[in-house]
């Protein structure tokens, strides 16, 4: 069940909902997760700064169980995900930066419970 958070000081203008879609395909492709357990939340015209500028730039937070914990996966996940982001959003890679949690199952609630229980 991972979840995608997007931050950015673009406008809500440049996210569409096929932004959305095809963001949530791309991060569920990167992670070997169907897309019917990623959430996706883009907050679009932020106050941000990345590298000392207040230019177009992306803030992007992948949390997810089981992978997202070692950097060799988490530089593979990187890679594709900046290649969409650049590609749908015109960005260069010094704008955009990229968070990852691991998450434990306990750590995530669903259906009344955790999932450590599902």
């Amino acid at each position: 069940m991972p979840f995608v958070d997007v931050q950015s000081n673009l406008p809500a203008s440049s996210f569409s909902e096929d932004f959305v879609k095809k963001l949530c395909s791309c991060a569920a492709a990167a992670l070997g997760k169907p897309e019917d357990r990623m959430n996706v939340v883009v907050k679009p015209g932020m106050l941000m700064l990345i590298a000392g500028s207040c230019s177009p730039c992306v803030m992007l937070s992948v949390s997810a169980i089981g992978v997202t914990d070692t950097a060799d996966k988490n530089k593979e996940h990187s890679a594709k995900i900046f290649e969409f982001l650049t590609r749908e959003l015109g960005l260069t890679e010094d704008r955009i930066v990229i968070q990852f949690h691991a998450l434990q199952p306990h750590q995530v609630g669903k259906k009344g419970t955790v999932m450590s229980f599902l």
